[in-house]
């Protein structure tokens, strides 16, 4: 590593074989973007084969570096490292290049295909992952390398190009990696001046270095892309300045070597076509047919023998470390598996049984940082944090340690007002391994950051969500800040769970269930009043797991069943009771995750609602859409059909029917 060695084959053919493969499949495919691969060919090289620490026979090696391709469009750069450096990425999967159930999908997919660290496709997120990425390789080294023992010691490299510094989300998420001086970073500038509306100098003019310069990021500027040496020397300066991130801004052309194509967006997203192909190979001299690569060529780019030789000298360092930190050891493999502590059931028992003792009314936001306070110092691996919102989300806790630059070992982030911003770095430390990251911000501004929300769930990661402020019970700050739709909209996105507890003990269950849940991410949405404390049986708190259950059964044979969520438990209850006072039966059914109640059994959805019952009603202080699948054709949901207004909160509760009387109305209909 770190050197240009000599090689049996030219460094411009060990680019071309990139190139060319990226051709090739873009050409099978019929569609896809070989400019940006033709571009950075060079840069790829330089780095993959002189500099990455990577091993493709074990790519969860928990010591290798990070790469990160944020113009995620560009994915059959990515694909041809991958196979060239000897991945479990066949050929044949590249000839496949885009088609159904191929592991070259048309962006890059986080645990389809091996060696793709993230999802990346929208853009400048990529590059936020990756400052995630260095944030928790930082974090983790500050916890567990003692002395010289280094067991994390690894860098993060992204490339990135126009379309992601225009991106708003670059900003945000390049200020803070400035501002935590996160100098295992180095950031790949294809400064090529083309996106898909053709030459950027009408719609892009920043001063791209100045500006990096003052987020406190170490700039070199204006590196030959396709000159070798050039890109070297940048990488070792790169790499020789830890005080900093670093950014590499690298002068290309787009679409090297196509006669006719280059320099324009002609190559950007779509086929060279066969004619430009064939004039692409006479240029560089490329005589191989389509998807040929000479023996010589491969064994100069295989990288398994120097990968494996990596991996095992850091197995060496890592026995000796185990043997004098032999605790410290064995949290850290535990951590990076993602498994949840020895005696993780047992305490959660404990838990649920304290809360389930009070019956004090308090906001969920209060509750949701009460259990913070009794897990956290038992789960080191959470990290915590908030978007400039902490004394209202309520997500630091009594031990909490701010990430700062004198103490980067602790456990709470202040992200600053960048929800877009916090949202995918988190994803990015999820995808480290090592944390669970959650996040709070008001319900609200969950718009801000939607797409990383949406990223999370598509890759499977264990992103914590936590949104406070949930309706328009936060009263006077108005329907600017009055979440209406966000709660159902988060809903409707495949792979998430939307929690919306209604007190202590539901608020704790679904912290628990978004902790044990490797294979996607969750949301706590939790109210700003205060909510009364619910009764319940062992049975009841072992249900809340299941998304939805029966809190209240007030006589036999329900005549109608009230369905609820969060604050509006409470108030169902109190309709209950007046409807039973009346001489009926009534279910009264919790329901803090709709999602998670789906995913169960159809023998145990019966259960809770029997379909034999079609007077059922669902209340719910947000947008309707989602329960109209629960109550069906003959039953009623009460929610937000619009933006509310700046007032007290129970003036609005009243206002827009939120109170027992206006219910009662509604549920005498239906008999």
């Amino acid at each position: 590593m770190n050197s240009l060695s000599e090689t049996r084959v030219s460094r411009k053919e060990l680019a071309d074989a990139v190139r060319m493969l990226s051709i090739d499949a873009v050409e099978a495919a019929g569609s896809g973007h070989p400019g940006a691969p033709m571009g950075m060919a060079d840069i790829a090289e330089v780095l993959w084969r002189g500099h990455l620490k990577h091993n493709p026979k074990n790519p969860h090696w928990p010591d290798r570096d990070r790469f990160v391709l944020s113009n995620g469009h560009a994915s059959m750069l990515l694909y041809s490292l991958l196979h060239l450096s000897g991945y479990d990425l066949p050929i044949d999967e590249l000839k496949r290049f885009r088609q159904l159930d191929s592991k070259t999908p048309g962006h890059p997919e986080y645990r389809h295909t091996p060696g793709v660290e993230t999802t990346t496709g929208p853009l400048g997120q990529g590059f936020a992952n990756a400052v995630g990425f260095a944030l928790a390789e930082k974090i983790l080294a500050a916890q567990f390398n003692r002395g010289d023992h280094s067991i994390v010691d690894h860098r993060t490299y992204v490339f990135l190009g126009d379309g992601c510094m225009m991106e708003g989300i670059s900003h945000e998420a390049a200020s803070l990696a400035g501002t935590h001086q996160l100098g295992k970073l180095i950031a790949f500038y294809d400064d090529n001046q083309i996106s898909i509306d053709g030459d950027v100098s009408g719609w892009f003019s920043d001063d791209t270095p100045a500006r990096f310069r003052a987020y406190g990021w170490h700039v070199i500027e204006s590196v030959d892309g396709h000159d070798s040496g050039e890109i070297h020397r940048a990488i070792l300066e790169a790499k020789n300045d830890t005080s900093k991130p670093s950014l590499i801004c690298c002068k290309t052309r787009i679409g090297f070597g196509s006669p006719n194509k280059a320099g324009s967006h002609q190559c950007h997203g779509a086929p060279l076509g066969v004619e430009e192909t064939a004039e692409v190979r006479r240029e560089l001299n490329w005589p191989h047919p389509a998807f040929a690569i000479p023996d010589e060529i491969y064994q100069e780019w295989d990288a398994t023998d120097r990968g494996e030789l990596a991996e095992s000298e850091w197995s060496s360092h890592f026995h000796k470390y185990e043997k004098e930190f032999p605790e410290l050891a064995a949290e850290f493999i535990r951590r990076t598996r993602g498994e949840l502590p020895i005696g993780w059931e047992d305490a959660k028992k404990r838990y649920l049984a304290t809360f389930a003792e009070t019956d004090k009314a308090i906001a969920t936001r209060k509750c949701s940082q009460n259990v913070l306070d009794m897990m956290a110092d038992g789960l080191p691996e959470l990290l915590g944090g908030s978007a400039d919102l902490t004394p209202s989300n309520l997500t630091d806790w009594k031990t909490s340690q701010s990430i700062e630059l004198v103490s980067p070992g602790g456990n709470y982030m202040h992200y600053g007002v960048r929800e877009f911003g916090m949202a995918a770095v988190m994803n990015g430390i999820a995808l480290h391994s090592g944390f669970i990251p959650f996040g709070g911000t008001f319900l609200m501004f969950m718009e801000y950051s939607r797409n990383a929300v949406r990223m999370a769930a598509l890759m499977g990661i264990r992103t914590l969500f936590v949104y406070t402020h949930d309706s328009i019970g936060l009263g006077e700050d108005g329907p600017t800040h009055q979440p209406i739709e966000q709660t159902a909209s988060l809903r409707l996105i495949p792979n998430f769970e939307t929690w919306r507890p209604c007190d202590q003990v539901e608020t704790a269950q679904a912290w628990f269930c978004a902790l044990e849940r490797k294979d996607g991410p969750s949301a706590l949405v939790l109210s700003r009043q205060g909510l009364d404390q619910q009764p319940r049986t062992a049975s009841q708190i072992d249900n809340i797991s299941r998304g939805g259950y029966v809190l209240r059964e007030l006589g036999e044979n329900p005549e109608l069943i009230l369905i609820a969520t969060g604050s509006e438990v409470s108030l169902a209850g109190q309709v209950a009771e007046h409807i039973h006072r009346e001489g009926r039966s009534v279910r009264l059914v919790s329901m803090p995750c709709l999602e998670r109640f789906l995913s169960q059994d159809a023998e145990y959805q019966e259960a809770v609602l029997p379909a034999a019952v079609s007077r059922r009603v669902a209340i719910e202080c947000g947008e309707p859409t989602s329960w109209y699948r629960i109550v069906g054709s003959q039953g009623k949901v009460i929610g937000m059909n619009q933006f509310a207004k700046s007032a007290p909160a129970n003036e609005l509760f009243k206002a827009y029917g939120f109170t027992t009387e206006n219910i009662l109305e509604e549920v005498r209909d239906l008999f």
